[in-house]
């Protein structure tokens, strides 16, 4: 698993070690997290360096939960390079440790002709996953997320935060796709989803995201 220490992330994270499904899990990542289970391994790669990574053990599944913002990136390149060539790095290597079933957070709106640069990368990265080969893969689409950011020790979004605050309000008007979705439920769809697709490709739009964690 790679992007644990992000918002859905972690809510992933938390899903495999508690799931009975999966005796272990392995998480890549820059930095070695401080969290320990028994469950846990961790592998601290340079997602910059040619894929397949040294080191890591034959896998089943593989999930990805890329979660960073062209603000905080830095700019459009940067943004790019987490969302996109990243991604691309940890599937090509999953693929390689022997992995048949990908779970990947993407975005509502992901659309490789998008205008929007945000959605057009998601998109680029949907349509580059696809193509590798796996046998299943599924592709969650969340809509504006809640959770706790600070707890995660990660920068308030002023735009997230206002953008909450409408959409409670109008949440009544709002088509289920576009109404904000909590980040443990979209783990929870993803994860499921992972162990019980069928060979193909599948995209879970936010709607049917919501409430997954009190399901699943």
């Amino acid at each position: 698993m790679a992007g644990a220490t992000g918002l859905v992330g972690q809510a992933v994270l938390a899903a495999l070690l508690a799931d009975n499904h999966y005796a272990q899990v392995h998480t890549v990542g820059r930095r070695a997290l401080p969290w320990v289970h028994p469950k846990l391994m961790q592998h601290v790669v340079d997602f910059a360096a040619p894929a397949p990574w040294a080191g890591l053990p034959r896998i089943d599944d593989c999930f990805i939960a890329p979660g960073t913002t062209i603000k905080v990136a830095g700019s459009q390149a940067a943004f790019k390079a987490v969302d996109l060539e990243a991604v691309m790095a940890v599937a090509r290597t999953g693929l390689a440790q022997g992995a048949t079933k990908l779970g990947v957070v993407s975005a509502m709106g992901a659309d490789p002709k998008s205008s929007i640069f945000y959605n057009q990368v998601k998109g680029e990265m949907e349509t580059a996953v696809a193509q590798l080969g796996f046998q299943t893969v599924v592709f969650a689409r969340p809509a504006m997320l809640t959770g706790d950011r600070e707890a995660l020790n990660q920068p308030t979004r002023s735009g997230e935060r206002i953008g909450l605050l409408v959409t409670r309000l109008l949440r009544p008007f709002i088509p289920a796709n576009y109404q904000s979705v909590n980040a443990q439920d979209v783990a929870a769809a993803l994860v499921h989803a992972v162990k019980t697709s069928k060979p193909g490709t599948t995209c879970l739009l936010s709607g049917a995201l919501q409430g997954a964690a009190a399901v699943h």
